[in-house]
């Protein structure tokens, strides 16, 4: 049975795949802030996200994530396309993958749910409310969600 990040006294292992340096960075200020100890690993486009998540080339020692932060908005390969090989991969398909993007388009979260995403988040413009924003997300995800086991 799978256990709440917290609970296991671990720290979790996040995947941000995310282009915006300024993202990045409030990210990593809100999780610094958290409740919960994070490694959080920073992966700039969707083609150096599977490589994460494959442990291929330069990533051949990457952890597992137990969550993906992903924005849809990405060079090359986008969050979408991502998401698509996540779930046709048997030992990622589990992984959670949250989407966070600037988009609030119905269509993006209509396609991004039937991809079998997790939870969709639209990035406030304020740098307060994205801080805010990410901290409910570690409250949620990191605290009180049971997460799978890794396969």
């Amino acid at each position: 049975m799978g256990t709440s990040v917290e609970s296991t006294g671990e720290p979790a292992d996040i995947l941000l795949v995310e282009d915006n340096p300024g993202d990045v960075r409030l990210t990593e200020e809100a999780l610094d802030e958290g409740k919960v100890d994070v490694n959080l690993s920073v992966v700039s486009d969707g083609e150096e996200a599977l490589d994460f998540l494959h442990q291929r080339g330069d990533h051949a020692d990457a952890p597992r994530p137990d969550i993906v932060l992903l924005d849809l908005n990405l060079p090359g390969k986008n969050g979408e396309d991502v998401l698509e090989e996540i779930n046709e991969d048997e030992m990622l398909s589990r992984i959670p993958v949250i989407v966070l993007t600037s988009s609030a388009a119905e269509e993006d979260i209509v396609r991004t749910y039937d991809l079998r995403a997790n939870a969709y988040l639209t990035k406030p413009i304020d740098p307060d409310e994205f801080v805010e924003a990410v901290r409910a997300f570690e409250a949620f995800w990191l605290r009180i969600v049971h997460l799978p086991p890794e396969s």
